[in-house]
């Protein structure tokens, strides 16, 4: 786990009701170890539309108030989808450490989307701190970053 410090990114979370379990574990785990989260929702496990939740966490980020966004559902391909919708947004779907890890150093990934029914719990937060801990390797990979912002 990471040391709790003061410059640790503010991370904006939202979700639907399909990956609301664990929306409030990963709020709470990452609450503990010192993050600031904005919680966009939603609050519970009746059934939403996902966007309605997803687009004001990826504007968050989007406008700074968050530096970094995770959004999850039932596999995690509509809330990236949406996510991707907001202006200067990278949103990464990832099932695993590994591609959280390099979401952040080949794509420099600032939102990353979790599906709830795909993936463990514990695989969710290692995937997160995979994420967290990770830094864009620029380089070649800026070039295609630059690509993407301008297509």
């Amino acid at each position: 786990m990471r040391p709790m410090s003061n410059d640790l990114p503010r991370i904006g979370i939202g979700t639907d009701h399909a990956g609301f379990e664990y929306k409030e574990f990963l709020r709470e785990t990452l609450k503990a170890m010192g993050y600031t989260v904005e919680d966009f929702g939603t609050y519970s496990r009746e059934s939403v539309d996902y966007p309605v939740f997803i687009k004001p966490t990826a504007r968050a980020v989007a406008e700074g108030s968050c530096d970094l966004g995770i959004v999850l559902g039932g596999s995690g391909n509509g809330e990236a989808m949406s996510a991707n919708k907001v202006t200067g947004i990278r949103c990464a779907l990832c099932w695993d450490a590994n591609t959280g890890r390099l979401a952040r150093q080949h794509n420099d990934a600032n939102m990353i989307s979790l599906g709830q029914r795909q993936i463990s719990r514990e695989t969710a937060l290692d995937t997160v701190l995979a994420w967290l801990n990770a830094e864009f390797e620029g380089g070649r990979h800026q070039h295609r970053i630059d690509l993407i912002e301008t297509a």
